[in-house]
């Protein structure tokens, strides 16, 4: 076994720990590993994070169905508007230039982590089913759904990180139900689009079969993590990752010439954005001022609660 396989067989987990934490990312990390590690052409790696990421899905399901997190009834509706739209992305991506695909996938990567750095509303349901059955705006979701399939078949990516909040708002599901229920959309998708693709594509079964087989497995891991680990925290730290990898792969579609120009403007704007983030923006979590205040709140509720607590003196 060679290095390289091991290297990518080793990454392949990390899709299946993000579909079955996040219900989402799958796609974000297949596409990358697949073309700048394991070599394949662009529209080969789409194609095949299509099959990855649509069995790893199914597969992860299973575990969620288990513990209640899932929505048969809103996932099969909105993965069947899905279906038609992600075939028809499938169809159009085997006719589009592979470095077209690339800049337009890593530029989903890029809003992706800035909605996932952002964080979701907070839905108000307290049971799973609340909203579903009585104010679920079903011509709504077949819209929303044929729109992220048309995005997922094409690129293939924008799976997850698009259903879960939708199903978070206009089914009004919790996160954990609305991360189980986004999986059995994107395996209904992601087949819909593979089979687009394999109409112009042609794969490398093999090494599809294998990646498919540890992502698997990091997703098994994943959906017994799942509730465990901070949703916020993990979901920020993911954003940025996928951040950093969504610039890395703009830059690597830029000229060779501009590469080292392209990268240096890419790190100005993020120092320059850290900076602001810690010295003039309020809300920053990284704003020193916002942390020294916050602790001052802390000092001032805790000066509170003592005075309240000590006995007046007779």
């Amino acid at each position: 076994m060679s290095l390289t396989l091991i290297l990518v067989l080793a990454l392949s987990i990390l899709i299946g720990l993000s579909l079955g934490v996040l219900g989402g990312g799958g796609s974000i990390l297949t596409v990358p590993i697949l073309v700048y590690v394991a070599g394949f052409e662009a529209k080969e790696a789409i194609a095949a994070s299509l099959f990855v990421v649509g069995v790893t899905s199914a597969i992860s399901v299973i575990s969620h169905a288990r513990n209640g997190r899932v929505m048969w009834r809103t996932g099969l509706i909105f993965g069947a508007a899905g279906m038609a739209g992600a075939f028809i992305g499938g169809l159009l991506g085997g006719y589009i230039p592979g470095q077209i695909l690339l800049v337009a996938f890593a530029l989903m990567m890029v809003a992706t982590s800035i909605a996932m750095i952002r964080g979701r509303k907070k839905t108000t349901s307290s049971t799973p089913s609340e909203g579903v059955k009585r104010e679920l705006p079903l011509k709504r979701v077949i819209l929303d759904g044929v729109v992220v399939g048309l995005v997922t078949g094409l690129v293939g990516a924008g799976g997850g990180f698009l259903v879960v909040p939708a199903l978070a708002l206009l089914g009004g599901l919790p996160m954990s139900v609305a991360v189980g229920t986004s999986l059995v959309v994107i395996s209904m998708k992601s087949f819909a689009g593979l089979a687009g693709y394999l109409t112009t594509v042609e794969i490398n079964w093999p090494l599809t079969l294998a990646v498919t087989a540890a992502a698997i497995v990091g997703s098994l891991i994943g959906a017994q993590l799942a509730g465990r680990i901070p949703e916020a925290a993990l979901r920020k730290g993911f954003g940025w990752f996928v951040l950093v990898m969504g610039a890395f792969v703009l830059i690597q579609q830029a000229p060779a010439d501009s590469r080292l120009v392209l990268a240096a403007i890419v790190a100005g704007v993020a120092l320059a954005a850290l900076i602001a983030c810690r010295f003039i923006i309020p809300a920053c979590p990284l704003n020193t001022r916002n942390r020294h205040r916050t602790g001052n709140d802390q000092d001032d509720q805790g000066r509170r609660g003592r005075r309240r607590n000590t006995p007046t003196p007779a």
